[in-house]
């Protein structure tokens, strides 16, 4: 599979795609148009956001991080976080959680 093509794209909402889903393991692609937001929430499990194209804007704790391709950024369990495509251009990034949400404790 390549990451760069048909990537999910929507005129509505953020698109997405899961690209790897296991048991220690689960990878989504995140879509973002211009002016496109994931809304806040907290993270569910480990996570890495790994830009692979554009740039986004991703709050976390109230802090804010401008991220720009091959930008790598972690973030611990429960993190509140949310994330926006501030810029002119599409952008797309993985969600990298390990282990996957549905092996978290509860």
């Amino acid at each position: 599979m390549n990451l760069l093509e048909n990537i999910p794209y929507s005129d509505e909402q953020m698109g997405r795609r899961k690209i790897v889903d296991q048991k220690h393991l689960l990878i989504m692609q995140i879509a973002l148009k211009p002016g496109q937001s994931v809304p806040e929430h907290k993270a569910n499990s480990n996570v890495h956001l790994l830009v692979l194209k554009g740039s986004i804007t991703v709050t976390l704790n109230n802090m804010t991080a401008k991220l720009k391709e091959g930008d790598l950024l972690p973030i611990e369990y429960q993190t509140p976080m949310s994330i926006k495509n501030n810029g002119d251009e599409n952008a797309t990034f993985l969600v990298i959680k390990t282990p996957n949400p549905s092996e978290m404790e509860k």
